[in-house]
């Protein structure tokens, strides 16, 4: 583990390799010093979707939504993402939005996935229990 903490500014160390370290330390529940190794992937442009994707992720595992948010919309408009890819970070968008209760985010999110992938995970029930949602009215006055 130390050799993942050292030279975090060593320039001899690739974006891939950046990566990788990333994906260690995420895995090790070190979600901040993924983050930084993650953001250093991305100026590899092939990286860049990826490494965006694990940055949402890492904030997402540390309760911080609204950065994790922001990661995930990054990735989207990173370097072109395949496909799958990009569905993938869509549901991982779709799920971050839809436990804040931000529903009409949620559903355009979910929405372009089941056009790309009708069968893709829960996404359907999802859409019909959103879309079937009542606008929730703080305190009635009646």
């Amino acid at each position: 583990m130390s050799d993942l903490l050292k030279d975090f500014s060593d320039p001899e160390v690739s974006p891939g390799e950046r990566y990788e370290r990333g994906l260690a330390l995420k895995k090790a529940g070190l979600h901040k010093a993924a983050i930084d190794q993650f953001e250093m992937a991305t100026v590899d442009l092939p990286l860049a979707v990826k490494a965006y994707a694990q940055i949402g992720l890492c904030y997402k595992l540390s309760d911080r939504y609204e950065e994790a948010i922001t990661a995930f919309q990054k990735a989207l408009k990173a370097a072109p993402a395949s496909p799958k890819e990009t569905v993938q970070i869509l549901y991982v968008l779709g799920r971050t939005l839809e436990s804040l209760g931000r529903v009409a985010e949620t559903l355009e999110a979910y929405r372009w996935i089941r056009r790309e992938n009708a069968a893709y995970r829960d996404v359907g029930e999802r859409i019909e229990r959103l879309s079937s949602r009542r606008p929730t009215v703080a305190a009635k006055k009646s």
